[in-house]
């Protein structure tokens, strides 16, 4: 994400098929606060706040045969830097239920990024993502942990690009935590654990950017994620306004599965992200945290 704020990919959420019932759900805020930062390296021209995970891309392994698609790798536009943002998570009434931090250490031409929201019933979503940005963004690896009642089934799950190897652990009732480890033909457009940065480096007159995602839940496969333009409106910062532009973020999971997965509802709910001109700055995001999860909002907050 030099240190700019971006909200949920990390999760902000517009629109679900499966976690409402096939009902079309919006954020339920018409005006969400611009960002406070505080940075403690001096960044480039932005200052995103760009890690944020698809959790809700953990669906059952039906859904990812024929997965694989040709994409790109992001260019790299606004070069991340060091920074600690703040974010909050709210419910689909609005309602707080987590508070976030997002903090980039820079190491030359690599980021290490941790995102971890803590929320109030005791629950974790704690992300840690290392990647490197020369001419384009490239994941070195994400390491992604959710725990607590907040989730119907606990995650943890680590991608290591260098070596090609995905490490899970199994859950299941009655049962022993185990874990997995399978060798996987990782893509290099692969972006676990950076997907608000898409937006924010979107490329000029572009219709549409296609990058991979890998989910886990039986067993890893890897999946593609169309972003595109979806116009532009009005976000309130104080007592004045700006305008965002949102974008729509689709899941692409082709071949056999693509074409089932609408029909027995196990189609993913596209995800909605905003950034605000001219210098494109993550707003806020709207999706579900996990596989068939409610939509929640993640936006920026501020100490006070």
């Amino acid at each position: 994400m030099p240190a700019q704020v971006s909200t949920l990919a990390g999760i902000g959420f517009a629109k679900a098929f499966v976690s409402n019932g096939g009902k079309t759900t919006s954020s339920p805020q018409k005006y969400v606060q611009a960002p406070v930062m505080y940075r403690d390296r001096k960044p480039s021209r932005n200052w995103p706040f760009r890690f944020i995970r698809l959790p809700w891309l953990l669906l059952p392994a039906l859904i990812f045969l024929g997965a694989l698609a040709c994409a790109e790798q992001i260019a790299v536009l606004q070069k991340q830097g060091a920074m600690h943002g703040f974010l909050l998570l709210l419910d689909e009434n609005g309602k707080e239920i987590a508070v976030g931090d997002q903090i980039n250490i820079v190491h030359g031409n690599e980021i290490h990024s941790r995102l971890e929201f803590h929320f109030h019933d005791g629950s974790i979503d704690d992300e840690t993502t290392d990647f490197r940005q020369t001419s384009v963004f490239e994941l070195i690896r994400d390491y992604h942990v959710q725990k607590g009642p907040s989730f119907p089934k606990p995650s943890d799950v680590t991608i290591d690009v260098p070596v090609r190897e995905v490490r899970w652990v199994e859950s299941s009732a009655g049962k022993p935590p185990r874990t997995r480890i399978q060798h996987v033909d990782l893509p290099p457009d692969l972006i676990n654990g950076m997907v608000s940065m898409v937006p924010e480096n979107f490329p000029p007159k572009a219709t549409e950017v296609k990058v991979s995602y890998l989910a886990v839940e039986s067993k890893p496969r890897v999946v593609s994620l169309k972003f595109a333009p979806d116009g532009s409106e009005r976000v309130r910062l104080g007592e004045s306004h700006r305008e965002a532009d949102r974008f729509n973020v689709h899941v692409d999971l082709g071949g056999v599965a693509g074409a089932v997965a609408p029909v027995i509802g196990k189609q993913p709910p596209d995800m909605e992200i905003w950034t605000i001109r001219p210098i494109p700055t993550f707003v806020k995001m709207v999706a579900p945290l996990y596989n068939q999860g409610p939509l929640w909002t993640m936006e920026l907050g501020a100490p006070r």
